[in-house]
């Protein structure tokens, strides 16, 4: 499969970690953009043997990271003038959706560091090793972080009433 196919079938997961970083859909599409635009650009230090989504989230974190330190800010704040149609209008009334929103919440309401973990092996399913090599720290950080990010998250879903998370080994 030639380099382009391979870029565009990473497309969904770039997405799903870039919004998960930013917290935001327009800010995460063009991080997504900055990082496939960087990726073609780049195309010739990649190094096939590797794994390519593990190449990608590492430039797509350096960019969000870079982009963090130059506008000077780490969250992205909304007035009541900036929410679209139906952004937290009306809190669902199922049960699985409300249960999704608790812990999309309480996802944001992690630190960066244990949200990039939480994000890297509990959604995309990455090794301990990939996401070390990802977020440039020893496989023991990864692991501690995890644990702390688990605990934080069921806390938080406690606080809230929820309590489904339950422990994957």
């Amino acid at each position: 499969m030639d380099f382009p196919r391979q870029l565009s079938a990473e497309l969904p997961v770039l997405r799903r970690f870039a919004r998960a970083l930013t917290g935001d859909p327009a800010l995460a599409d063009d991080l997504v953009q900055d990082c496939l635009e960087r990726a073609m650009l780049k195309g010739h230090l990649y190094d096939p043997s590797r794994p390519l989504r593990a190449w990608l989230f590492t430039m797509l974190r350096n960019l969000h990271i870079s982009g963090l330190r130059r506008s000077g800010r780490s969250n992205v704040v909304k007035t009541v003038d900036d929410l679209t149609d139906g952004e937290g209008a009306v809190a669902p009334e199922q049960e699985h959706l409300m249960a999704a929103g608790s812990i999309a919440e309480a996802l944001g309401r992690l630190s960066p560091q244990h949200r990039e973990v939480i994000v890297l092996v509990g959604l995309e399913e990455m090794s301990y090793r990939d996401v070390s090599e990802i977020l440039g720290v020893p496989v023991g950080t990864i692991m501690s972080r995890l644990s702390r990010a688990r605990e934080h998250m069921r806390q938080l879903l406690e606080d809230r009433g929820h309590t489904g998370l339950r422990r994957v080994k």
